[in-house]
């Protein structure tokens, strides 16, 4: 009988241990679970308000931008509130337009002119000023006076620079006898666009500066103190270790370079307004000009998407040398 009694009792807190252990973790596991979804919850719904931002300020205009490249598209529609779906029909008649094939070319040449000139001095620059000395700050500091400086303030000024016959440029060139006429740099088909190459080159040194230092700033010392032990100094030291080492920066500089300058549009407005004889035509002015000169909305829409998908093209290229500077 008190053997039996005390089975019983030893048995007893085992099997009312278990019974009572399986409720408290299901209990858990679904605090668990529930406090996972107040988390994801809470993680889209601090994304909410900027995705519709995006959407609102960026995709809405694309969209819109997009819907009126296939419309009729012009003043009249702003009093009539309608706009004739035509298709492909402005791409058609833009492309086909035989200033189409010169603001291309145009195009092509500013933006390769002034990403090379803009790198090239931005990277000597950077070089410069990542040796330490005095009023080394300052003098960085001054260099990014260009982006101060108002885009129209800027090119009115090189206007007044550039000049024929009243630019300081010319006089200057003339008293040292470097020139013996005034060269037309903004008045001569053969010399405008190198002009506004130039101006805008003035005005992209800043961003490559900035970016390339940054850049370099987060190169250790070590390396080249390592590499100069093995006598590895100079460009065969930049060869080595400050351009492996940059290349990521470089390749995020160059890209952003690209699509700035893609765009470019304030700088030949205040200089040339696309001329002389359509010299300085680009894509992104002629887009300006059908949309707000000719009020052609529908066809400066169709050539902004074509700088889109530019654009697009060089975005690409970029992710992909990305990805595999990743995989290696």
């Amino acid at each position: 009988m008190s053997d039996a009694n005390l089975v019983t009792a030893g048995s007893s807190p085992q099997s009312s241990a278990r019974p009572a252990g399986r409720p408290a973790g299901g209990a858990t596991d679904r605090r668990r679970s529930g406090s996972r979804r107040r988390e994801e919850l809470f993680k889209v719904l601090f994304v909410v308000p900027a995705a519709a931002a995006i959407v609102t300020l960026f995709g809405y205009p694309v969209i819109k931008n997009l819907m009126m490249s296939f419309q009729e598209y012009t003043l009249r529609t702003f009093f009539t509130g309608k706009a004739p779906w035509v298709g492909l029909q402005n791409y058609v008649t833009v492309v086909t337009d035989e200033l189409f094939g010169k603001a291309l070319v145009n195009t092509a040449l500013f933006t390769v002119g002034s990403i090379a000139g803009q790198f090239v001095i931005g990277m000597l620059l950077a070089l410069f000023f990542h040796k330490n000395f005095p009023l080394s700050g300052v003098i960085r500091a001054l260099f990014l006076l260009p982006w101060l400086i108002p885009l129209i303030v800027g090119s009115t000024t090189w206007r007044a620079i550039l000049e024929q016959d009243s630019g300081i440029l010319n006089l200057t060139l003339e008293r040292l006898g470097v020139i013996d006429t005034a060269i037309p740099w903004l008045t001569s088909p053969d010399v405008a666009l190198v002009s506004i190459i130039l101006v805008n080159i003035w005005l992209g040194i800043p961003f490559n500066l900035t970016l390339l230092y940054s850049g370099l700033q987060d190169i250790p010392d070590e390396l080249y103190e390592a590499a100069a032990l093995d006598g590895a100094t100079g460009w065969k030291a930049f060869w080595q270790i400050t351009w492996p080492n940059l290349r990521a920066v470089v390749s995020i500089t160059l890209m952003l370079g690209i699509i700035l300058t893609l765009k470019v549009l304030d700088i030949i407005l205040g200089l040339t307004q696309g001329g002389p004889a359509n010299a300085t035509q680009t894509i992104a002015l002629m887009s300006y000009q059908r949309s707000f000169i000719q009020f052609k909305f529908g066809q400066g829409a169709a050539l902004s998407n074509i700088l889109i998908l530019i654009s697009l093209v060089f975005a690409i290229v970029y992710l992909r040398a990305t990805r595999r500077q990743v995989d290696e």
